[in-house]
């Protein structure tokens, strides 16, 4: 009989360190997709009382202690890190997601100069901060990018395109490490 073994996304593909540039997996205990029924202000009042996160506004992430909560489109969160309290289910729609995602983080100097090559998006520090997050592109694949911090992303892709998101950023890497 065949035994089957939990493995995570990115099992094995890494850490990837280029130049000055880190891509690490991150596992959340939990992850969770909110989707408001109907006006957003009362989820967002029941997600402050239950896990002490505000409703993050369009392309904004929020976080706490561990617990980050991430815009994922109109009346829709992501919360990441703890298991969601039960009276969520009074004000959204309350899907685990815990095993859907691949999360990374891409950190270190040339980051930005990474993900120029992949995402259709200006992410340096100036236009794209720290909290900002956006759904976009990375290459031909549909992400969630969240800046948290100076030089450092948060990269979710569907669990299925893990490898490739791996390979492009490798790819990416050895690019921007070739030039100096």
């Amino acid at each position: 009989m065949v035994e089957l073994t939990e493995r995570s996304a990115c099992a094995g593909l890494v850490p990837l360190v280029m130049g000055n540039v880190t891509v690490e997996e991150v596992a959340p205990a939990s992850m969770t997709s909110l989707s408001a029924f109907g006006d957003a202000s009362d989820l967002s009042g029941a997600l402050e009382q239950a896990h002490g996160v505000k409703l993050p506004a369009a392309g904004r992430s929020t976080g706490k202690g561990g617990v980050r909560c991430i815009w994922f489109g109109r009346g829709e969160v992501m919360l990441i890190g703890a298991a969601p309290d039960a009276a969520l289910a009074n004000h959204a729609a309350v899907v685990d997601q815990s095993d859907a995602w691949a999360v990374v983080s891409v950190s270190g100097a040339g980051a930005v100069d990474v993900l120029a090559r992949l995402v259709p998006l200006d992410l340096r520090a100036a236009t794209f901060k720290r909290g900002h997050t956006a759904r976009s592109q990375l290459g031909h694949m549909n992400a969630s990018i969240t800046r948290t911090g100076a030089d450092a992303f948060q990269i979710m892709v569907f669990r299925s395109m893990a490898g490739t998101l791996l390979h492009d950023l490798k790819q990416a890497m050895a690019a921007v490490a070739s030039r100096g």
